[in-house]
């Protein structure tokens, strides 16, 4: 039972991409029709249009890329007390809404919650604590945008969004989310993790590829961002990590430490272009 909350208090913030119609929520959605949640969908596209018949599906089209770019609009253009950020690929848990409002409820000091999801195909939780904590800077680490909910409004007067040189589709293709939660808690905001499963993704998440070239460059350049000259020594030994867990090769080791100084050098270069 709801005190604080109501259903409508409730709204879904989907990313998207080049959608002409709202087919691909239909999957998303096996327990209830969409159009009984609210919903806010940001289509990045250059050509196709997508529109909405239904009152609580709103469409922003969007000619810009990058996931960060969409979350931030997101927010920008939200509506609701509580939201939810979510890809296009995910497919929801049964009563979804109570599950995360009451969450919510029980912990009325919680700016964001962090939930729990699964892997299509899979029974096993992502994460396997099975009770609520507080986050901490070393915890944020663990978390996906996907199992993000937040108030509205302590977001938006804390002035907290995505750094837009990270995410998918940016510079660096990865740590979005770190560098989201991580400003919410410099805004001394209380970030809280509820053990609750709400949603299930696809098994390959390209933030696993942890020896891609694209991972090792982004997170080079997150680790400038966080501790500076630091991020050299890091990167030697994330090289050796990597292959201590044969995710590559020894004879790979001057190209993936050449990449990540090349992530860092496009940061640095990126930081000094705004000043």
């Amino acid at each position: 039972m709801l005190n604080v909350f109501s259903e409508n208090d409730f709204e879904i913030l989907i990313a998207t991409k080049d959608r002409s119609n709202l087919d691909f929520l239909h999957p998303m959605f096996p327990h209830e029709h969409f159009s009984t949640f609210n919903l806010l969908i940001v289509n990045q596209t250059e050509n196709a249009i997508l529109q909405s018949d239904f009152d609580s599906v709103r469409v922003l089209n969007a000619n810009e890329k990058g996931l960060s770019k969409s979350r931030n609009k997101a927010i920008q253009n939200a509506s609701k007390n509580i939201c939810l950020f979510t890809d296009d690929d995910v497919i929801f848990t049964e009563n979804l809404k109570m599950r995360i409002l009451s969450a919510f409820e029980k912990d009325l000091k919680a700016s964001i919650i962090t939930f729990n999801h699964v892997r299509i195909g899979d029974s096993e939780p992502q994460k396997k604590q099975n009770k609520t904590f507080e986050h901490n800077k070393e915890s944020i680490w663990n978390v996906s945008s996907i199992e993000i909910a937040f108030k509205l409004n302590d977001i938006k007067r804390s002035n907290i969004s995505f750094d837009e040189n990270f995410g998918l589709g940016s510079f660096f293709e990865t740590a979005e989310e770190v560098l989201f939660l991580q400003s919410g808690l410099s805004q001394n905001l209380k970030i809280s993790f509820n053990p609750e499963i709400i949603v299930s993704h696809p098994q390959f998440s390209s933030g696993k590829n942890e020896g891609s070239d694209s991972i090792i460059y982004g997170r080079s350049a997150l680790f400038y961002k966080l501790y500076h000259n630091f991020a050299y020594v890091w990167l030697i030994k994330y090289v050796f990590f990597l292959i201590r867990r044969k995710s590559i090769k020894i004879s790979e080791i001057q190209k993936k430490i050449k990449t990540g100084v090349n992530g860092i050098s496009k940061f640095k270069e990126l930081t000094k272009s705004k000043i």
